[in-house]
C-alpha cells in the first residue's frame, strides 16, 4: 500500500496538518517538528498525492504542451525554452506531439484539458475554427507559440515569418541576384508555407523581378523534398542562380542536390535556410540561414502563460521577436552587409 500523509504523522507523531504544512513549505512550524517530519518523509518514501493536492487547491501546477514534431529540433529548442521558465515558476509540464496532423491535435487539446492542466501552450500550423471553440471554451489560459491566431482573440508569441523571407530575398537581390527559386513548405502552412512564400514574392514585386512560376517548389520541411525541389531546378534549362528554402532541412538537401550533380554551393548556386538549428552549422558548405530565437519564443510564450495563469498584469497581447540573417558559406560574402 502506498504511504499516506496519515502514516506520515502518526510516525513522527504530530498531525497532519502539520506534515501538511512541511509539504507545502509553511513558515509556521517549529524547527526541530520540520526537521523530524522531514526525517519521517525520507524514511517512509512518502510522496505527496499530487492529485488530492490539486483537487484542495484547484490547481494542479502543470502545463499541456502541444508541439507539432517532436524529432524537428526547433521546437525541441523552443520546448527547452518553456520548461526552463516552467521549472522557475514551479510549473510541471505535460508534452504532447500531434504528429501535423490537426484532428490528433485536437483530441490532445481536449485531453490534456480534461487532465485539469493550469494552462495550455500550443504550437502547431494552422489554427482552425475547431481550435479556436476549444481554445474559447477552455476554462484555463492559453498561449500560442510558433503560430499564431489569426483572429487575434488569443496571445501569441512568434517572429514575422512575412518580414523574415522578405529581408532573405532582398538579400540575394541586393547581390545582383534575379533568377531566385523558392523551396516552400505547404502553402495551408499559414506561417512557415504561406507567409514566407508571401515575403519571396513581396521581395521580387518590389525590385521588379518578374516571378517565374517554376521557380517555386513546394516541399514538406523534410530532406528529401530539399532534394527534389532542388533536382526539379537542376533540370531546368535556366536554372536558378539562388534559392531561397523556407526550413533548413529542406535547405541542406538541396545544397547536397547540387553537389550530387557537380555543382558548387555558393558559387553556382546560393542558398539560404531558415531557423538556424544544429546542422546548419555542421553541414559542409556551412548553411546561411534566417535565425529565430527558438529558446526565447518557448521562454516568452511560458512567461506569457504564467501572467495570464496568476493573473498579473499584463499589457500586450502578442510578442514579435526579431529575426537575423546568418551569413555562413552556402552564400558569397556581401560587402554590402
Amino acid at each position: 500500500m502506498p504511504i499516506t500523509i496519515y502514516d506520515v504523522a502518526r510516525e513522527a507523531g504530530v498531525s497532519m496538518a502539520t506534515v501538511s504544512r512541511v509539504v507545502n513549505g509553511n513558515p509556521n512550524v517549529k524547527p526541530a517538528t520540520r526537521k523530524k517530519v522531514l526525517e519521517t518523509i525520507e524514511r517512509l518514501g512518502y510522496r505527496p498525492n499530487a492529485v488530492a493536492r490539486g483537487l484542495a487547491s484547484k490547481k494542479t501546477t502543470t502545463v499541456g504542451i502541444v508541439i507539432p514534431d517532436i524529432s524537428n529540433t526547433f521546437f525541441a529548442e523552443v520546448v527547452r525554452g518553456i520548461e526552463d521558465i516552467a521549472s522557475m515558476y514551479h510549473y510541471n509540464i505535460i508534452l504532447s506531439n500531434s504528429d501535423n496532423n490537426v484532428e490528433k491535435e485536437l483530441s490532445l487539446i481536449n485531453t490534456l484539458l480534461e487532465k485539469q492542466v493550469d494552462g495550455l501552450l500550443f504550437m502547431g500550423g494552422e489554427v482552425t475554427e475547431e481550435h479556436l471553440h476549444i481554445f474559447k471554451t477552455a476554462s484555463v489560459p492559453i498561449v500560442l507559440a510558433a503560430t499564431k491566431d489569426p483572429t487575434h482573440q488569443f496571445p501569441y508569441v512568434d517572429i514575422d515569418h512575412f518580414k523574415a523571407a522578405k529581408d532573405a530575398v532582398e538579400d540575394f537581390i541586393l547581390s545582383g541576384h534575379k533568377k531566385i527559386g523558392l523551396i516552400s513548405g505547404p502553402l495551408t502552412d499559414p506561417l512557415m508555407g504561406f507567409d514566407r512564400y508571401k515575403g519571396y514574392k513581396k521581395a521580387l514585386e518590389d525590385a521588379g523581378v518578374a516571378l517565374n512560376e517554376e521557380y517555386i517548389r513546394i516541399g514538406d520541411y523534410r530532406y528529401e523534398s530539399g532534394l527534389k525541389g532542388m533536382n526539379y531546378f537542376l533540370s531546368l534549362e535556366d536554372k536558378p542562380t539562388a534559392v531561397f528554402v523556407v526550413n533548413d532541412e529542406m535547405a541542406v538537401g538541396a545544397i547536397h542536390a547540387i553537389q550530387d550533380a557537380g555543382l558548387n554551393v555558393p558559387n553556382d548556386i546560393e542558398i539560404r535556410g531558415f531557423d538556424n538549428i544544429p546542422i546548419s552549422s555542421m553541414v559542409r558548405p556551412l548553411l546561411s540561414t534566417v535565425s529565430q530565437p527558438q529558446y526565447g519564443i518557448g521562454a516568452v510564450a511560458m512567461r506569457f502563460l504564467t501572467k495570464h495563469m496568476n493573473q498579473e498584469s499584463i499589457t500586450e497581447k502578442t510578442v514579435i521577436l526579431q529575426h537575423q540573417l546568418v551569413d555562413r558559406d552556402s552564400t558569397k560574402r556581401r560587402d554590402n552587409r
